[in-house]
């Protein structure tokens, strides 16, 4: 079976990228105390006997004379000081490690929470720089600070770990090594003061470090080393074409519930165990709630830190969209989160799109997930979630007034038709009446006009009149097909509002990067690129924006700090983000994105409004496309700038043979004048009259500068194309241009006459001076 090329080239570029780039090796526990640190000192010196160039970046003691004594010996990097609150505190100094740029530097908790005020909110930031520097690190981290596994860990010892590592980091490992410990050790080695202070173990051991706790741990970590070996062999046995790869793709469609986390992280999971790409869809309908937003929001960044491909769908039919998507991305296993909410109306809800997906026919393996039961911290720290009720009782004022007046409307048409036409022709307009308001409110809006339709009708324009009851038969059979007819005609035509909705949302975007395109197109140099993209980067985002590529600018640079450049700088630099919304240098206000161009890199600053705590994903998505394109942009024009300096080049190349070639007669002219007038000087010179002799000698003068007006051309010519050579012109008259060239002319032709006829009031001319 031939191997699929594609599979094949990622590998191979998954493999080339880590050997490019500086190594990581992970050492690996499942609870703290099991000798991570002291396996990792213990291979440094090992390191250091082979003449590895060996550092410590930061290595934590915690009070032991074992880990002290490791140390010693080994080159160790001053930390820096932090102030804090009043206090001074110590970290990783990881300028002076990117300056003095060792073979390897050990970094000790990989999961660490720097400082606040530090250039990375977490430890694992400074190392993903330091790799991109080429230096290999050594690293400690324990099972519970993986993000994938947070929930997991959290179901098993009921303690919410906040200090976390994403899986993408593992990506570069070059070696995980499993530092083990038995559990009956382990709790030895905690009654004994040899992983907490005294005071600090009891309440360990009646937490975390419960003997159940740590053989689950334990597992944990044992399952992750061998999951990491398998596929770190599975990457080379494809890239070296020994094992044919399997085309698995999950996909996970979240909603806005405060479950969307956890059923990330267990999509996660799954697509590690299957060893799948995977990603992440949410289907938003015409109107959605902040919370539901922000808990979208959140899952998506949380899924793009697992390294999944994130998209925002919009469409008021959630079942049809779901599979359409599958078979857009690829998607061989849909993962579809089952809520443990009871409400009946959400068990309605679920159990029909369910019904909708198992019905269709289609290719695809379907898995409902069930989310943990326990409140999650992140959905405690989101905007309560919205019960159905209350997405369809909350409604605008707008809404209410615009029904209640459209309502009114035809209530006084009915009226005023009533003399004209019979009642049962009247349910008509009162159905029309329905259907606008359908057209303009959402479901439960268009209920009540239905309710309220009903009464004015049967009250006003029913025998008996003035009254709700009803008397005639054929009243009853009128009254039940205005309902049914109201309520149909109001469904359809909300659904058609809903999907017009959506469909307006989803294009807005399109709308967006549409006209950001049509207005880049205009634009011929980068100044230009920059000045259209900060107006409409700044009106589609409602943000303040400045951009700056090599030494160009656009925006007022007055208004960022000294901080907000020092970040700009990182941004530019190192090509990655920072800033607000980021785990990096977040003391700014502004957040920074990088314009990837060739050989450079330039930056994007974006200022929101100071009350936004999250950016939206529909906002950070569109923020994202824009500054893709402006990238592209500019390296259109980067590229027309060479390719126009290539041109000119050869043009110069060309010009400069075909001059050299003309010019070639010009210069033996003169020369063989020069040589045949000093030879006859030479040989005649007795037979010579004085006025010969002076012909011949002024003939030698003249070719002689004639000669050196040409060598001086040709050595103008040899600077075409060059910076040093300059135009300098001005603006001379005609006049004195013709007068010029007839007296450069007389100097060879004395005898020559000349007429010449100049029209008054002719314009000057800005040329090189004669």
């Amino acid at each position: 079976m031939q191997i699929d090329r594609n599979e094949k080239a990622d590998a191979w570029l998954a493999h080339t990228q880590r050997e490019q780039s500086g190594r990581l090796t992970i050492f690996l526990g499942a609870a703290p105390g099991v000798g991570k640190t002291y396996a990792m000192l213990t291979r440094a010196h090992e390191l250091m006997q082979q003449g590895k160039q060996v550092v410590v970046g930061v290595v934590e003691t915690h009070g032991r004379a074992d880990t002290a004594r490791l140390i010693a010996g080994l080159n160790v990097i001053p930390r820096r000081v932090v102030e804090y609150q009043d206090r001074k505190l110590e970290e990783m100094d990881l300028d002076q490690i990117l300056h003095i740029k060792p073979e390897i530097v050990l970094v000790d908790e990989l999961a660490h929470r720097n400082v606040p005020g530090s250039r990375h909110e977490y430890r694992w930031q400074d190392v993903n720089e330091i790799l991109d520097a080429g230096i290999n690190v050594y690293s400690t981290l324990n099972i519970q600070h993986l993000e994938s596994l947070n929930d997991v860990v959290y179901q098993i010892t009921g303690i919410r770990v906040t200090e976390t590592v994403p899986d993408a980091l593992l990506k570069r490992l070059k070696d995980i090594r499993l530092v083990d410990l038995p559990v009956p050790e382990l709790l030895e080695r905690m009654k004994h003061g040899k992983i907490y202070l005294d005071d600090m173990a009891p309440h360990a051991l009646q937490g975390f470090f419960k003997p159940a706790h740590l053989t689950a741990l334990r597992d944990l970590a044992i399952q992750t080393v061998a999951g990491q070996v398998e596929i770190d062999y599975r990457e080379k046995s494809v890239a070296q074409g020994r094992i044919v790869p399997i085309q698995n793709h999950v996909m996970l469609a979240i909603d806005g519930s405060v479950f969307a986390e956890d059923l990330v992280r267990r999509a996660h999971r799954i697509a590690e165990r299957r060893n799948a790409t995977w990603s992440v869809i949410s289907i938003q309908k015409s109107k959605t709630s902040s919370a539901q937003s922000l808990a979208v929001s959140k899952a998506f960044n949380l899924a793009r830190k697992l390294g999944a491909d994130t998209y925002l769908l919009y469409s008021h039919q959630i079942a049809p969209t779901i599979l359409q998507a599958a078979y857009d991305y690829g998607a061989s296993n849909i993962l579809l989160g089952k809520s443990p909410k009871k409400t009946l109306l959400e068990r309605i809800r679920s159990e029909h799109i369910a019904d909708q997906l198992l019905d269709k026919q289609h290719p695809f393996e379907i898995t409902f997930v069930q989310p943990l039961k326990a409140t999650s911290y992140s959905a405690q720290a989101a905007v309560p979630d919205q019960t159905w009720l209350q997405q369809y009782t909350h409604f605008q004022a707008r809404e209410l007034i615009e029904s209640v007046l459209i309502v009114l409307a035809g209530f006084i048409i009915a009226v005023i038709s009533d003399h004209f036409i019979g009642y049962t022709e009247l349910a008509l307009i009162f159905v029309v009446t329905v259907l606008v308001v359908a057209m303009r409110a959402r479901m439960l809006m268009t209920l009540l006009s239905v309710f309220v339709c009903f009464l004015l009708y049967n009250y006003f324009f029913i025998e008996p009149r003035f009254t709700f009851r009803i008397s005639a038969e054929r009243g009853v059979i009128t009254i039940v097909i205005f309902i049914l007819s109201a309520l149909l005609v109001g469904r359809l035509a909300n659904q058609l509002r809903a999907q017009v909705l959506s469909l307006r949302v989803a294009n807005s975007v399109s709308l967006q990067l549409q006209e950001l395109e049509r207005k880049l197109s205009t634009c011929v140099d980068i100044a230009q690129v920059l000045s259209v993209s900060k107006q409409h980067l700044e009106s589609a985002l409602k943000a303040t924006a400045w951009l700056r590529v090599s030494e160009l600018e656009a925006g007022d640079r007055s208004q960022l700090n000294h901080k907000d450049h020092i970040a700009a700088d990182w941004t530019q630099k190192n090509g990655q983000p920072c800033g607000r919304f980021t785990n990096t240098l977040t003391q700014s206000e502004w957040w920074f994105n990088p314009l990837n161009l060739a050989g450079e890199h330039g930056v994007i600053a974006l200022r929101f409004h100071p009350d936004l705590d999250v950016i939206s994903f529909e906002q950070q998505r569109l923020a994202e496309l824009m500054i893709e394109d402006i990238a592209q942009t500019l390296a259109r024009v980067l590229l027309s700038f060479q390719l126009e300096n290539s041109r000119v080049v050869a043009e110069t190349e060309k010009l400069r043979s075909a001059l050299l070639s003309s010019v070639s007669h010009d210069l033996r002219s003169p020369l063989a004048a020069m040589i045949g007038s000093a030879d006859t000087l030479k040989y005649y010179s007795v037979q010579l009259s004085d006025t010969d002799r002076d012909s011949l000698l002024d003939t030698i003068h003249i070719e002689g500068e004639r000669l050196d007006r040409y060598i001086q051309n040709l050595l103008d010519m040899t600077r075409l194309g060059h910076q040093g050579l300059t135009l300098s012109r001005a603006w001379i008259s005609i006049d004195e241009l013709i007068g010029s060239a007839t007296q450069r002319l007389k100097r060879y032709q004395p005898n020559i006459q000349i007429d010449t006829h100049i029209a008054p009031n002719l314009p000057a001319l800005y040329v090189h001076p004669p």
